[in-house]
């Protein structure tokens, strides 16, 4: 007999308790655009195995990373993962490792969490690393609120080369806050006056590199200028990769440094779970986001690992907490930690020098598509490129032909006219030349077609 611990009764009395009228009144902030009406079409019962075949059969008719010539990117890359780092994972210590609040038996995690900040650190150019956040775009939301207590300003000026899904977790985090959110226009030539549009009031300046489109940015100049108005600079990225090769963005003069770290240790696992990377200056240290572990010694000396300076973020008194996120994506932390401690700073270095010559050869291979324009003048592993039709059925043609050929802009703008014509395309170490002559003649008959 299934277990229903709620008669009608019961529910009516809660009803009338909170002062709504019906169920549906709870999601009464939840468009209707939003809401399922009915049914799933599904049926409503089967058993395992029918289960599992039909299943099997609807995931047979997606063309999956590992199956096709691969270029999709736009803040989710595919890399080599060594096989010692899912076996690495799974170590006892870790495995059986209990919250990192019972520190005499989480030794384990900890010591992993601890050497996680400092890699964190090092290579975002920073003095202090938190031990992780959800994903990339809610550690951009977390480095906006934090801002705003440092400098005790509302105002926030966001640049138009932010992808849009952090753009979206930011503007949603602020919705019922006081103060304007600057958000400009998509800026595919990666030009923008963001020094112009800082006041008096703004708290800070979220800017990314390399950018959605694929455009590197010398961060230096928009620092001072925000420095001078008493703003603080947020520095994003989407490829955690790119780090092994650019000027970190601490070194350029960014005071808090947050993204994503997917592509280190962990791969793209239908979509998540993801891996945010949170950085700052040591005199913001109080006011950062999320768990900080640290290096200690117990009663006899001996050294151990604990978590510091706070012990969780729900503070009992709300008005103290700094942030309402209470956990860590650990797991994946954990295999960032040592994926990066098998590669080494050199292995980095190497691993994102291969990336980078891997998008010089595709550019110059689509650059000599009739039709197919290279647009960035700088760019990583990543570029933009416009094509002579739209941009979104080019990509569906190719995928009809076996080749994942990137990513058009305009799903993440569908009302923008002006850049209907353009497709993000990547290339990383796991791309090998002939993936790149699939592409181009996959694109070649696109847009001819």
């Amino acid at each position: 007999m299934r277990y229903l611990p709620l008669t009608d009764g019961d529910r009516a009395a809660m009803l009338a308790e909170i002062g709504v009228g019906s169920i549906d009144d709870l999601f009464a902030d939840v468009p209707p655009s939003a809401r399922l009406q009915g049914l799933i079409d599904l049926p409503l019962h089967q058993g395992e195995l029918e289960v599992e075949r039909a299943l099997k059969s609807m995931a047979a008719r997606s063309l999956d990373a590992g199956s096709a010539p691969f270029f999709v990117g736009a803040g989710a890359y595919r890399h080599h993962i060594p096989a010692a780092v899912d076996h690495l994972i799974q170590r006892s210590e870790f495995l059986t490792a209990y919250t990192p609040y019972q520190p005499e038996i989480s030794q384990g995690t900890l010591q992993s969490l601890f050497e996680f900040q400092t890699q964190v650190a090092l290579l975002t150019g920073t003095e202090v690393a938190n031990a992780s956040m959800y994903d990339g775009s809610t550690a951009c939301a977390e480095a906006v609120l934090m801002a705003r207590r440092v400098t005790r300003r509302k105002n926030v000026v966001v640049s138009g080369g932010l992808h849009p899904h952090y753009r979206e977790v930011t503007q949603t985090t602020l919705k019922f806050s006081e103060g304007d959110l600057a958000l400009c226009p998509p800026a595919s030539d990666g030009i923008e006056n963001l020094a112009g549009l800082i006041g008096d009031e703004t708290a800070c300046v979220v800017v990314q590199t390399p950018d959605l489109f694929g455009n590197i940015h010398d961060l230096r100049p928009l620092a001072a200028a925000a420095h001078e108005a008493g703003a603080l600079l947020i520095a994003v990225f989407t490829e955690a990769i790119s780090l092994g090769a650019l000027m970190s963005p601490g070194e350029m003069g960014a005071d808090i440094v947050v993204g994503e770290g997917q592509s280190i240790g962990n791969g793209l696992n239908f979509g998540g779970p993801n891996l945010g990377l949170f950085a700052t200056r040591q005199r913001f240290i109080r006011q950062m986001p999320g768990r900080l572990c640290g290096e200690t010694v117990d009663a006899d000396g001996r050294r151990g690992y604990v978590l510091t300076l706070s012990t969780r973020e729900q503070h009992i008194r709300r008005e103290k907490a700094t942030s309402n996120i209470c956990t860590n994506s650990g797991l994946c932390a954990l295999a960032f930690c040592v994926h990066l401690a098998l590669l080494g700073e050199d292995g980095l270095t190497r691993i994102a020098q291969i990336n980078h010559k891997a998008a010089v050869i595709l550019a110059g291979k689509l650059g000599d598509v009739p039709g197919v324009s290279v647009l960035n003048k700088t760019f990583f592993n990543e570029f933009t490129v416009r094509v002579d039709g739209s941009a979104d059925k080019i990509v569906e043609q190719m995928a009809e032909d076996g080749v994942l050929g990137g990513v058009p802009v305009s799903r993440f703008y569908p009302d923008s006219k002006d850049i209907s014509d353009l497709i993000l395309v990547a290339a990383t170490e796991c791309t090998t030349e002939e993936d790149m002559d699939y592409l181009a003649d996959a694109l070649r008959k696109a847009v001819v077609t």
